[in-house]
């Protein structure tokens, strides 16, 4: 029985090797940022309210300009083809179903155009700046032909710190087959077959677009060395200055920041800690949604990522000034558990969850979601 979040993590930990898992599980150095994630999500508490007409929950919003059927969104996730095959076209499916925006990495499995070609809704696209900023005006150019709605700018990877987890268990792409991990790749025969065989194992956005780079190692080589430590606020204005649409700034964790963010013209800002995986020892995203959220003072969207593992956590954000939330491990579990078909569960249960919060804190409709629906310590 799925039921929640957990169950579909459970389940993706039995169907997947421990490498790929622990990418998605995992954070930086110690982990203390994912942990604060999840314990101070969980610290907040809800006001329970009683005797008010709640027999219609209203749900629907809209994200990045765009009409959304709850307040949510999938998050910018690398290498969704290596928890199941195709993995970024059936999260692309499940999220147009269920009509949520969906966003594409650009460190994915499959490329732009694999997504588009079998999508039939436009998706957002997410990249950095990379110091060959040839290669950032091509994927520009590239979301433009495919119809991406929104362009999401992550700011907090100009430096790529050291998950510990991924270093211990030899993660590698594609995965390959060693002593240290044999038994835990043959024991999960379906995953291997359904990977080899879907329709890259690669990043797709990479290949045959970097002048005698398209091995594994290479690209992955590559990648490292073009996290740009030079970039500033002049290059997310120079993105600006090329991308015609919705702009999404994400990675925003300081008050100070999101006022650059507005100079520089973000249509809305992510407040994210990259789900614990880059500076160890950094608040919890949900400690400095407020102060992000009234610096903005609502000149733009503010977006919520880090830690959501259920309605109760979306509303939560929501209640804080968050105009929706993003979900990215949990996306991924339920991806490695069921495909397309974990995605939609993982959705279901995120609506229902957020759809008896809201009611159970006398709140009929997620505009009007406030601090009133918490009780502050």
């Amino acid at each position: 029985m799925i039921l929640s979040i957990e169950d579909l993590r459970a389940l993706a930990r039995r169907r997947i090797p421990r490498a790929i898992f622990d990418y998605a599980d995992g954070g930086s150095y110690q982990e203390t940022t994912l942990k604060a994630n999840a314990a101070d999500l969980d610290a907040i508490q809800l006001r329970p309210r009683v005797m008010i007409d709640v027999s219609d929950i209203k749900l629907a919003t809209t994200l990045a300009g765009a009409e959304a059927s709850m307040p949510l969104a999938i998050a910018p996730t690398g290498l969704c083809g290596l928890y199941h095959a195709d993995g970024e076209i059936l999260g692309a499916r499940a999220a147009a179903a269920f009509g949520i925006p969906f966003c594409l990495s650009t460190m994915s499995i499959c490329s732009i155009e694999d997504v588009r070609a079998a999508s039939d809704q436009p998706f957002w696209f997410q990249q950095y700046l990379m110091r060959d900023r040839g290669f950032n005006q091509s994927l520009i150019e590239r979301a433009i032909a495919a119809r991406c709605s929104a362009l999401m700018l992550t700011l907090d990877l100009q430096i790529l710190a050291e998950r510990r987890r991924d270093a211990r268990n030899g993660l590698s792409i594609p995965p390959r087959l060693t002593l240290r991990n044999a038994w835990d790749v043959v024991s999960k025969p379906v995953w291997a077959l359904k990977v080899m065989f879907g329709k890259r194992r690669t990043f797709g956005n990479l290949v045959g677009h970097i002048g005698g780079a398209d091995g594994v190692a290479t690209l992955a080589q590559w990648t490292h060395a073009q996290f740009d430590p030079g970039a500033s606020w002049r290059d997310v204005e120079w993105v600006r200055s090329r991308w015609p649409g919705r702009l999404i700034l994400k990675g925003v964790m300081d008050a100070e920041d999101a006022r650059f963010a507005l100079s520089a013209g973000a249509d809305a800002v992510v407040v994210s800690n990259h789900g614990g995986r880059q500076l160890d020892g950094a608040p919890s995203s949900i400690s400095v949604l407020p102060e992000i959220v009234a610096a903005i003072d609502g000149r733009c969207e503010v977006l919520f990522d880090g830690g959501i593992r259920s309605g109760q956590d979306l509303a939560k954000a929501l209640a804080l000034g968050a105009r929706g939330g993003m979900i990215g491990k949990s996306f991924l579990f339920a991806l490695a558990a069921g495909g397309q078909a974990g995605v939609t569960r993982a959705l279901e249960i995120i609506r229902e969850e957020l759809r008896v919060t809201l009611a159970l804190t006398g709140t009929r409709d997620v505009a009007g979601c406030g601090p009133q629906m918490l009780r502050m310590r």
